[in-house]
């Protein structure tokens, strides 16, 4: 195949967009968990669906929503903490207000800390045996009616 130079720069470019295409996009991808999933709340309300990324390993546990400047609504991280435990949060380096969700082996919602401060040190307990962790962006619990004792509905408690 012969092409002229013109005809090489064309296909040059193209390949070069793409590659800064591609490379946008990596670069604007959230650090740490990336699976996300559907998790389900049963409130009085009705049901509400979220879509969360799950935080297993050790250091997706350790960074969490650490250094993220946004969290949409209906998003949110699912932090997996087996066996059941007590649990201890804090907002270091979290620049969202968030809802924690702590939730028991069962599914069923243990506490929730609602409206977190932005940056704390200050240690947030689960105050009880907890399995996981759903945060959310703060506000939540209190737009969808989600209390303790509503049903959490994810593999991680064996439903969905």
């Amino acid at each position: 195949m012969n092409l002229d130079r013109k005809a090489v720069w064309s296909i040059a470019r193209g390949w070069l967009a793409a590659i800064l295409v591609a490379g946008c996009a990596v670069a604007s991808a959230p650090a740490g968990a990336a699976s996300f999933q559907p998790l389900e709340i049963v409130t009085r309300n009705g049901v509400q669906v979220f879509s969360v990324e799950m935080a297993t390993t050790e250091e997706e546990k350790q960074t969490g929503l650490m250094y993220r400047k946004e969290l949409a609504d209906g998003k949110g991280m699912l932090f997996d903490f087996k066996p059941e435990q007590e649990v201890s949060m804090w907002m270091k380096n979290t620049y969202v207000s968030l809802d924690m969700i702590f939730i028991r082996a069962d599914g069923r919602i243990l506490r929730i800390a609602e409206n977190t401060e932005p940056l704390s040190t200050k240690i947030i307990s689960s105050q009880g045996p907890a399995r996981a962790v759903l945060e959310v962006v703060a506000g939540t619990a209190q737009k969808y009616g989600i209390r303790p004792g509503d049903r959490v509905g994810h593999p991680l408690f064996g439903t969905k």
